[in-house]
């Protein structure tokens, strides 16, 4: 009997050249070579079925080389973010390279844990037989990484991919490009290029490899690609693990002293701009507070932000021009731009575009029925605090919800009413770093278990 875990892995034959093969052999595969495949899939099948992944020695060697990868070459992350993103080397460090380097030690601690076999209940009726669930890994990885955290969200999954004894190939975005070469430079140093792959390009080479049959494929982007992703998944019947992005909301309940009221602003403001200028799938998307608090909140968020970013380079930018007329034409709507009040000032030749505050927006409006993924923040009033959660419960489930307050009731019916991926009271944006199952997850997403 079989119980299919949360891990990945792909699936593949095809026959290839010599001069394919040697290519495919080096770890990093030239586009041209992924859109005719060569023997790129089978190969790493083949590397699989001999059992070269499977030992955990094998595994904890992978884990190493991501961390010399990542000690060795922080500056060049650095370099390979700066250009793409615009991002500081702070924030890097923070949101990519820091957080993902715990993660990769997490795994090296536990792998053995994770990899042992567990008994299983037997009903008495079954006497003296006994069970065992073995872990297995799922076989051959497709991994798409994203542009926003394009060095943490390939890597992450990459390392769980390997903690479980997976062949893996990863697709860095193509949105990305520095990023996307510092990868396929360096992954095939430091991990084992025969197991191991990294193809670069398009959408078109996302397609070719879509049509083959993989036992896992892992998705970090938008919706519509994920439609695209499934469908192609669904010729083969490939298990595919969508994460996508959604509105994630903050309830803002007014905390009782001044200095409770600025530690919520600060974390709320790191949460919203600090990560990517609020381009990533768990920044809040918006704010709910009661009317009467919603002049104070606003005053000490305008405040803030200006003690916060006192430089251009402070902030990530947006990342090309598609994404920046995109968010700038939600500012366009006329009764959009009459509810901003802070902020609001775009900047086309440096895609960039400056923290902004919009108090109730219209609701039918593209930026209160679209994910925002950028820097401006609606704030959405209520009569009541607790009309948050009637407002929550009519929406899509988001990925997040975050409220900020005392009131244990109030904490209790969240809990209990609302739907969402996760919950974080008092803070945001860190629940994927301090829950052990969120980083967890990311290894057993690609084990299967045998019973």
């Amino acid at each position: 009997m079989r119980r299919e875990g949360t891990q990945r892995s792909c699936h593949c034959q095809h026959s290839s050249s010599e001069r394919e093969r040697e290519l495919s052999a080096m770890g990093s595969v030239p586009e041209e070579v992924a859109l005719g495949f060569g023997g790129l899939v089978g190969d790493l099948r083949e590397v699989y079925e001999s059992g070269r992944t499977r030992g955990l020695e094998w595994r904890r060697s992978q884990l190493r080389g991501l961390v010399r990868l990542l000690e060795d070459k922080e500056e060049n992350i650095f370099d390979a973010l700066r250009e793409d993103l615009g991002k500081h080397r702070a924030e890097s460090f923070r949101d990519e390279v820091g957080v993902l380097k715990k993660s990769v030690v997490d795994k090296l601690r536990n792998l053995k844990n994770w990899a042992a076999p567990e008994k299983a209940h037997t009903p008495l009726v079954a006497f003296p037989a006994t069970a065992l669930l073995v872990p297995e890994p799922l076989g051959v990885v497709l991994i798409f990484s994203c542009w926003n955290l394009p060095i943490g969200l390939a890597l992450e999954p990459l390392s769980g991919a390997l903690a479980a004894g997976n062949a893996v190939v990863v697709k860095p975005s193509e949105l990305a490009p520095s990023t996307s070469a510092f990868l396929a430079a360096n992954i095939p140093r430091y991990l084992d290029a025969k197991a191991v792959k990294v193809v670069e390009g398009g959408p078109e080479v996302g397609e070719k490899l879509m049509e083959h049959r993989w036992d896992k494929v892992l998705f970090t982007g938008g919706s519509r690609v994920g439609r695209l992703i499934m469908t192609k998944a669904a010729k083969h019947l490939t298990p595919v693990a969508l994460e996508l992005g959604s509105k994630c909301p903050c309830i803002v309940d007014w905390l009782d002293s001044s200095r409770d009221s600025q530690v919520a602003v600060n974390r709320i403001i790191g949460a919203k701009w600090s990560t990517c200028s609020g381009q990533a799938c768990i920044a809040i998307d918006y704010m709910l507070v009661e009317e009467k608090f919603a002049p104070t909140l606003i005053e000490l968020l305008k405040s803030t932000l200006k003690r916060f970013f006192t430089k251009p380079e402070y902030m990530a930018r947006i990342l090309n021009e598609k994404h920046f007329n995109r968010l700038s034409n939600l500012l366009a709507d006329r009764r959009v731009a009459a509810s901003v009040v802070h902020g609001g000032h775009c900047n086309p030749k440096a895609l960039s575009i400056e923290p902004t505050l919009l108090l109730n927006p219209p609701l039918d409006s593209d930026i209160m029925t679209e994910e925002i993924f950028g820097p401006l923040l609606p704030i959405i009033t209520v009569k009541k605090i607790e009309d948050s959660i009637m407002f929550l419960k009519s929406k899509p489930k988001p990925l997040a919800i975050y409220a900020f307050t005392r009131n244990e009731k109030l904490k209790r019916r969240i809990i209990e009413e609302t739907s969402s991926g996760s919950v974080t009271f008092n803070d945001a944006i860190v629940q994927v770093c301090i829950i052990p199952a969120v980083s967890e997850a990311l290894s057993f997403i690609f084990f299967s278990v045998p019973h």
